[in-house]
């Protein structure tokens, strides 16, 4: 009877390899001869007989698919090299053919447990369930020094060990074997592979994982020039050379990714993003580092090292460690890598003997954040602002994908089609990096245009500071003001005078309006007496906020961009050096960033010369102290007939601050004397005893001449309700 040919799959021709070690087994049964103990009576169960291996190995059905067919025999397996997992690992990993042999040994107790009891018996002992090191150089070495040089095969540095295909285990933990007494287990992912499992090693999670090819590659068309010419020169790299190396330089880790990506889907490779941030630190990182180069070899994965500048900036000994062993294994790694930093590499880690890139991916500039805002948009782009929302959100590309499919269900949410521009502003907002939060408090504004009284001149500032920002695409790009200035393209403002004039008013109505995130810096998180450490500091808060497109809003700032001191003592030297340092972050930022002063004499030149707005908050005449009392009260507030919001105005030369606290102090005592009442008002008196208040708070005493004719209200209220000892009843 001819037999058919077929093609076998990867587990069919895994066990037909697997048979192929048991005849060499069975072999090994035979010559140890039948001079062991057959009678079974009292002992049954604490050895292992002849007759019990022989009927094991004589198992027709032993290692065999369910394509094997018992009444017409075994298939003719025609070799599938290319398909087989089995080959394939013996290829990458560069395994001979007697440490491939070791790997299937290892392997049949993971399929078949009746291969323990073979392996018991070959060992002459029951508790040896697991083939040692002597048992494999007997099973495929003849002769002492054919076993000796195979011995080489279980060396640290060879690829049993090294790409931890198989654990060396002690059977006795009392004594310190020989390499020959200890026994081989097949490492547990590996068992994973050759079966078919098609995920990462689960130990890698976390750490690693494949990248998520549709989601990721939604964004290509600014870097197809990288990708075409990367792909060529991958293309053109012989197989055996000492690999492929490319740098992304940028700050942009979409879009990275996204070039990656795209590079290894045109040659039909998936690649393995590692989370660089959290190497350093780690447990046993040398092995998981070693299980991860396993893996990529056997997946035939790039590995893009995301966030590499991890560990370049950090001078920790965690991570000056995870360094070295990651360049150790960059250094032995013969495939295709991608390393994704914001600073550009050491020469350490340059100039190996392969062949290396290093590309540099400027962020988007506004006209590409358009475009691409319109293509994600389609026809709803024709009726919103994205010239503006482009210069007010410095999104990345794949940030904008992401933002655009949001403001789509927020438009969903409501029963529409087509997004707003709210909702556009939200989803950017949402997309935005919200790491700031660490270092300073988010503000959510509650202030509007109409809210604010200033002079008109102080008014209008504001106003083309708002317009500013809406406008900046037009000017830098459109115009050409971005190639006529290096640095200095963000907005640096400040706001000085008294408290309580408005200045953090002032940075909620321009968060509110530009419909932007605004944080306010706490400074008691960024200065530190240890030298080095505010510099650290302002590098996050800068690094983050340019991630977030937020507001920076740092207040009282004269503590920290104060006037530089003449050096007379170390403190005054590191003192100028954080000074300078800010400036140069400043200059470097393309955001905006707004300081707020009590006292503008306070602040370094060298800072105003550099801001862009400086505006001066007076202390508020008489005719905007009634500006402010008109606004202040909620329309739903009730106000009595009694109210004489002139005579406020006149009488209490007061910031607005003071006046928002009286009015609402002054609501609260409405509602209490009021509450039985079917519609509370607030009436005189209680603007009255609310100033006394404020005025207490101030340090500020109440006279005749400030309080007028009211002044008698306080004496009713400092007499009201007290009982016979004084106390109020």
């Amino acid at each position: 009877m001819m037999s058919t040919p077929v093609r076998h799959t990867n587990l069919e021709y895994l066990l037909s390899e697997l048979r192929r070690v048991t005849a060499l087994v069975s072999s090994r049964v035979q010559q140890m001869g039948a001079d062991k103990q057959t009678e079974e009576d009292e002992f049954q169960g604490l050895y292992v007989s002849e007759d019990e291996i022989n009927q094991l190995l004589s198992d027709p059905n032993l290692f065999l698919s369910g394509s094997y067919d018992a009444d017409l025999g075994p298939k003719e397996i025609v070799a599938d090299v290319a398909n087989s997992r089995l080959s394939h690992l013996q290829r990458v990993l560069g395994l001979s053919p007697f440490e491939l042999d070791v790997l299937l040994i290892a392997l049949a107790p993971e399929l078949d447990l009746r291969y323990e009891r073979l392996y018991a018996y070959l060992q002459d002992d029951i508790t040896r369930r697991r083939p040692s090191v002597d048992l494999v150089l007997r099973l495929f070495c003849p002769g002492l020094a054919g076993q000796v040089a195979a011995r080489r095969c279980f060396d640290l540095d060879a690829p049993l060990l090294k790409y931890r295909i198989i654990e060396l285990s002690e059977e006795n933990q009392n004594r310190q074997p020989s390499l020959l007494a200890r026994s081989i287990k097949l490492d547990e992912g590996i068992v994973a592979y050759l079966l078919g499992e098609s995920k990462l090693d689960v130990r890698l999670r976390g750490i690693a994982e494949f990248a998520d090819i549709e989601k990721s590659r939604l964004v290509v068309a600014e870097v197809e020039g990288y990708v075409t010419r990367l792909v060529e020169l991958v293309a053109e790299t012989k197989p055996g050379s000492s690999g492929f190396l490319c740098v992304l330089l940028g700050a942009d880790e979409i879009s990275k990714l996204n070039l990656a990506i795209e590079v290894c889907v045109r040659q039909e490779l998936s690649p393995v993003v590692v989370n660089t941030t959290i190497l350093p630190g780690l447990p046993r990182l040398e092995s998981l580092l070693q299980l991860l180069e396993r893996e990529a070899r056997l997946r035939s994965a790039p590995i893009y090292w995301a966030s590499y500048e991890a560990l370049l900036k950090e001078e920790s000994a965690p991570a000056q460690e995870a360094k070295r062993l990651v360049e150790r294994l960059l250094k032995e790694q013969t495939g295709l890598s991608f390393i994704s930093t914001i600073v550009p590499l050491p020469p350490a880690l340059t100039g190996q003997k392969r062949r290396e890139f290093q590309l540099s991916l400027s962020q988007s500039n506004y006209t590409e954040r358009q475009n691409l805002w319109e293509n994600q948009l389609g026809v709803a782009a024709l009726e919103l602002d994205l010239e503006s929302l482009s210069s007010r959100f410095r999104l990345n590309s794949g940030q904008i994908v992401a933002a655009a499919a949001t403001a789509y269900n927020l438009a969903a949410w409501r029963g529409e089609t087509i997004p707003t521009l709210v909702d556009l502003e939200a989803a950017c907002r949402h997309h935005s990096s919200q790491r700031l939060s660490s270092l300073a408090r988010k503000i959510t504004p509650c202030y509007r245009w109409e809210d604010i009284v200033l002079p008109v001149d102080q008014y209008n500032m504001l106003r083309e500071i708002y317009e500013q920002v809406k406008h900046r695409s037009l000017v830098y790009e459109k115009w050409g003001f971005d190639r006529k200035i290096a640095l200095g393209k963000g907005l640096n403002v400040v706001f000085a005078g008294p408290s309580g004039t408005g200045k953090t008013m002032s940075a909620e109505i321009i968060a509110s309006g530009l419909h932007m995130d605004l944080y306010k810096i706490d400074l008691s998180t960024v200065v530190s007496k240890y030298i080095g450490e505010t510099e650290k500091n302002l590098e996050r808060i800068f690094t983050e906020a340019g991630e977030s497109n937020a507001i920076l809003f740092f207040d009282e700032a004269d503590s920290i961009f104060g006037k530089r001191s003449e050096v007379k003592d170390a403190h005054d030297r590191y003192a100028n050096i954080e000074t300078g340092y800010l400036l140069q972050k400043m200059e470097e930022y393309d955001g905006i960033v707004i300081l707020a002063t009590n006292l503008r004499k306070n602040l370094d030149d060298a800072f105003v010369r550099r801001m862009h707005f400086i505006i001066e908050y007076p202390f508020p005449e008489e005719e905007d102290r009634f500006e402010i009392w008109r606004r202040v009260f909620p329309t739903a507030v009730p106000l009595d007939i009694s109210v004489d919001l002139h005579f406020m105005a006149r009488q209490f030369k007061i910031a607005g601050g003071n006046i928002k606290n009286i009015a609402l102090t002054a609501a609260f005592l409405a509602a209490s004397d009021n509450f039985t009442h079917a519609i509370p008002k607030v009436e005189m008196a209680h603007l009255i005893r609310a100033t006394r208040r404020e005025y207490q708070k101030m340090g500020k005493l109440c006279t005749q001449s400030d309080f007028g004719p009211y002044f008698s209200l306080l004496n009713d209220f400092t007499n009201k309700k007290r009982g016979v000892n004084g106390l109020k009843v």
